[in-house]
């Protein structure tokens, strides 16, 4: 099997950067490259085309297999975990709904996860010349490695050599590294191969003294430095950044502010709007934050019943029914677009208490009733549904809109007619253009900053044999 691990020292530690820019990069040397990673835990997903119906899987995997040059499936990401409250997520199964996982079965409930990331993995392998795995959170929770398929589990499983990327602008990135390498069993570390740093500023000459020791001091190669870069921005796969997600404040422009829902899922939806000059997208979680917008998108959301109440919690109903009224527009996304309608039902308990019935915000007239099928459809190049509620009336009254299909302010004509619509703005940006340039950005900068030669002899040859065993973990 040929192929390589980015693990990461934490969480959004850059292992999805690391991964997408080595997939271009090794696709613009004619190498036939597959993302892969084997769990992910995610609410924004992406439904693929194929001959057996759409599949879900991460829009990270979606977007890798784009910077690929390969057709998403589902065997890039077998195994989606979508958060439904603090405790329980859904679980999908090669691109289709599996049931739930709890927090108690994160150890013993997983095993028929980890034989469906294995045969994808192998399946994927032997289709592809280079599968480019990312790893997820840490492979140093020693307390979950007993039943870890996703880092070192993997990484055994296929013998895969293994990057560990870590985010220096976060400070303690050397403790981080050498930990991470320093907590593993003697056999995970033998396939730890090398370092990448991620994020760093400023002169690299002044880091090199720290890189020379780590080397030394683990017998592991710093294998680049990927700088910080403002374009990097790529479709999240989670809501860490996105706090940052916001243009520069201008008065020349027209405000859009997204309720930032807690369960929100999909709010790569904005992601086009963000890239229009004329507008400044922002997401906000209590009524002043939406006092002066100019548009309010309500997003999607992987607990609607249950984001309906916080948003009646904080106030936020009424803002956005006193900017309806003002004659101000709205845009409700999937879930968004239920809370806007008269009432939403559910009979079978998909969301959670069986019988539930709740009144929306009764700016639409429209119905849903949650069911179990879940409904995955691709709508043309860039409009997609992934949702398990059947919503029944009429999608528009006025200025506020709602719709089912995720991405089709991706698609440059919708986008350009709704801002026309709604905000009397001019579209003066390509979505579909934006992406493949950062795409064609993030693998110059790995060409540039990265030992691409020695990372794709990695995934190719495997971990170099006689790497040293560091303490403690070479005691265990």
């Amino acid at each position: 099997m040929s192929g390589i691990l980015v693990a990461g020292t934490t969480s959004d530690a850059g292992k999805s950067i690391v991964t997408t820019g080595l997939c271009r990069a090794f696709a613009r040397r004619g190498v036939r490259v597959a993302p892969f990673k084997a769990q992910n835990m995610s609410n924004n997903s992406m439904v693929t085309a194929g001959h057996a119906g759409g599949a879900e899987i991460g829009r990270a995997q979606w977007v890798q297999a784009l910077a690929a040059r390969a057709e998403p499936e589902a065997a890039m990401n077998p195994v989606l975990l979508k958060p439904g409250s603090d405790r329980r997520s859904h679980v999908v199964v090669m691109g289709r709904p599996a049931g739930e996982v709890s927090a108690r079965d994160f150890v013993d409930g997983r095993r028929h996860l980890a034989r469906a990331a294995y045969d994808a993995f192998d399946d994927l392998s032997s289709r592809y010349d280079v599968v480019v795995a990312e790893g997820a959170g840490s492979p140093a929770e020693i307390n979950l490695r007993s039943s870890d398929y996703v880092n070192m589990g993997l990484a055994r499983h296929a013998g895969l050599a293994t990057v560990v990327v870590g985010d220096i602008d976060r400070g303690g990135v050397f403790a981080a590294m050498f930990g991470t390498v320093a907590l593993l069993e003697p056999a995970d570390q033998a396939l730890v191969a090398g370092f990448v740093v991620n994020k760093f500023r400023g002169d690299v000459s002044l880091l090199t003294p720290g890189l020379d020791e780590l080397t030394s001091l683990t017998g592991r190669p710093v294998h680049g430095v990927l700088p910080w870069h403002p374009g990097l921005w790529l479709d999240s796969e989670d809501a860490l950044d996105l706090d940052g997600r916001r243009s520069s404040p201008d008065p020349a422009v027209r405000r859009v502010a997204v309720v930032r829902l807690p369960r929100i899922s999909n709010f790569t939806d904005v992601d086009a709007l963000g890239l229009e000059p004329g507008l400044d997208v922002v997401f906000v979680s209590d009524p002043r934050g939406l006092s002066d917008a100019d548009l309010v998108v309500l997003p999607g959301t992987r607990a609607t019943i249950a984001d309906l109440a916080w948003l009646r919690s904080r106030g936020l109903d009424r803002a956005i029914t006193e900017h309806a009224a003002a004659g101000r527009p709205v845009l409700g996304i999937c879930g968004g677009c239920q809370m806007l309608g008269r009432t939403i039902a559910d009979p079978a308990g998909v969301e959670g208490e069986a019988g539930a019935e709740v009144e929306g915000l009764g700016l639409l007239e429209l119905r849903t009733e949650f069911t179990p099928e879940k409904v995955l459809r691709l709508h043309g190049s860039a409009g997609y549904e992934i949702h398990h509620g059947r919503v029944t009336g009429e999608h528009r009254a006025g200025g506020v809109l709602g719709t089912m299909v995720h991405g089709s302010l991706e698609d440059d004509a919708t986008r350009a007619a709704f801002l026309a619509d709604a905000l009397g703005v001019a579209s003066a940006a390509s979505f579909p253009a934006a992406r493949e340039r950062r795409l064609d950005l993030l693998g110059d900068l790995v060409e540039e900053h990265l030992d691409v030669d020695a990372l794709l002899s990695l995934a190719r040859s495997g971990a170099p044999a006689g790497l040293p065993v560091l303490p403690p973990g070479a005691s265990r």
